[in-house]
């Protein structure tokens, strides 16, 4: 099982990005993914959520409006778009996925307790 995230970069404040994030080993379709950032001197927290079975979503509400995750099955690829980006939102994002935990509230509540996480990327908001 592996996931790599990328798409990170310096943007300015009310600018966009989109994460990507690649997936190995097992299936969307029956494993829910999420992405979780960390900053410097914080905790890490969960960001977003899609789900393996309907692609519901699960947003923390500082994100809420802003962010917007996706999967695509067939590539094997997660995605999270980010607009109207603030300095707060600067951090480590990593994606990572549990196989036994589905997207939901408890997923976003484990910040630590993913069963497989891929590197994280980047994240800076500066003007």
């Amino acid at each position: 099982v592996q996931l790599q995230a990328s798409g990170g970069g310096l943007v300015q404040p009310g600018g966009s990005l989109r994460l990507s994030c690649a997936t190995s080993g097992f299936d969307l379709n029956y494993h829910s993914v999420g992405w979780f950032r960390q900053a410097p001197g914080k905790e890490r927290e969960g960001v977003s959520c899609i789900s393996s079975s309907d692609g519901s979503t699960l947003y923390v509400g500082s994100v809420e409006g802003r962010f917007t995750i996706s999967r695509d099955n067939a590539q094997r690829m997660v995605y999270l778009q980010m607009n109207s980006l603030r300095p707060e939102d600067a951090a480590v994002y990593y994606c990572a996925t549990d196989f036994m935990l589905p997207c939901g509230r408890d997923f976003l509540a484990r910040p630590y307790g993913m069963d497989y996480w891929g590197k994280g990327t980047l994240v800076t908001v500066s003007s």
